[in-house]
């Protein structure tokens, strides 16, 4: 299959390892908890958990908690409780999306649906959850249990909301960002709000790092969607064009819909609203995302919310963690630059 890819053979993306090596003594702490949390006297909790856990995610949300709480100087172990509360929370979505989205990988690997079955991985997701609430109680700071417990349920409504979008050709800009809020953005906007929450930062600077978070977690997914048409599978840990096979309305394919003519229509129709998915569909519907500029504009779109990121920063302090963060952003766009 002849993907038109976005990132060029020779580009260097740019890295997040500032804020790796920023947070390195902490997410040491942090992955020593996860370990051990995981674990369970039921053996097949932990053997699940371990395969996804294991499997090379980039902990960026966790990261985003502990570089906030070096920037405000935050003394104490609150900060490493609430990083592997988050990675938890996350881990535990991939679960459940997995299962809902009949995904067959994760991170490169057999998806844990594909190995134990769609009930164990969806009770296992239950599990971690359970235990990042555990965590968070652990930090003794309602606020920061209310920031964390909220973007759980945030997340929850995003997925139901997916759902009604899926295979509906008639979804809106609008639409489509209340989805990507939910499902990506609000989990690193509280992981980035609950640590100036526990250094006793006041409500401008919360809402400055909230802010930050809110319009980074826009910018991933956004990327991610231009990635399901125009990456590679080693960069995605997932086959390319499976947001196509799932019939999910993403902004490349929104802006294709706007774009096209009727013939385009009615074929983007029958892909994704009627799953009748032809023999070079997928390159076909690549070659339109290309040709009606969907891609290059959702990249763009990303960029705008990367920049969004960056000037949510301008009012906090300067330092070491200021310009990692902000590397962090870049490395979030130079997936597709």
């Amino acid at each position: 299959m002849g993907v038109v890819g976005l990132q060029s053979q020779t580009a260097k993306p740019a890295g997040i390892q500032g804020l790796v090596e920023l947070v390195s003594g902490d997410m040491e702490k942090v992955n020593e908890l996860i370990l051990s949390k995981a674990g369970s006297n039921v053996e097949l909790i932990p053997e699940i958990a371990r395969h996804l856990i294991d499997s090379g995610g980039k902990r960026l949300r966790p990261m985003l908690t502990l570089a906030f709480a070096q920037m405000f100087e935050y003394e104490g172990d609150g900060h490493v409780i609430l990083a592997a509360s988050v990675e938890f929370m996350h881990t535990a979505t991939l679960l459940h999306d997995d299962v809902v989205d009949e995904s067959d990988m994760r991170r490169g690997k057999l998806a844990a649906r594909k190995l134990w079955g769609n009930q164990a991985s969806v009770l296992v997701g239950d599990y971690l959850l359970g235990q990042a609430f555990k965590m968070m109680v652990d930090v003794h700071s309602l606020e920061a249990l209310r920031i964390l417990s909220e973007a759980s349920a945030i997340i929850a409504e995003g997925e139901v909301l997916q759902l009604g979008a899926a295979q509906d050709t008639t979804t809106t800009y609008e639409m489509y960002l209340r989805v990507i809020e939910a499902k990506t953005a609000a989990l690193f906007a509280a992981a980035c709000e609950v640590s100036p929450e526990i250094a006793d930062k006041g409500e401008e600077i919360r809402a400055a790092a909230r802010k930050f978070g809110l319009e980074l977690g826009y910018a991933f997914q956004l990327v991610d969607d231009a990635l399901d048409y125009g990456g590679a599978t080693v960069d995605l840990g997932k086959d390319v064009g499976d947001d196509f096979h799932e019939g999910k309305i993403t902004l490349p394919v929104i802006y294709a819909m706007e774009r096209g003519s009727d013939e385009d229509k009615a074929f983007w129709k029958r892909c994704l609203e009627d799953g009748d998915i032809k023999d070079g569909d997928l390159d076909h519907a690549i070659k339109l995302l290309n040709d009606t500029g969907a891609l290059a504009d959702t990249v763009q779109r990303a960029r705008d919310y990367g920049a969004s990121a960056i000037d949510a920063l301008s009012s906090l302090p300067d330092g070491p963690a200021k310009q990692a963060l902000k590397e962090a952003v870049d490395f979030c766009i130079a997936r597709v630059s």
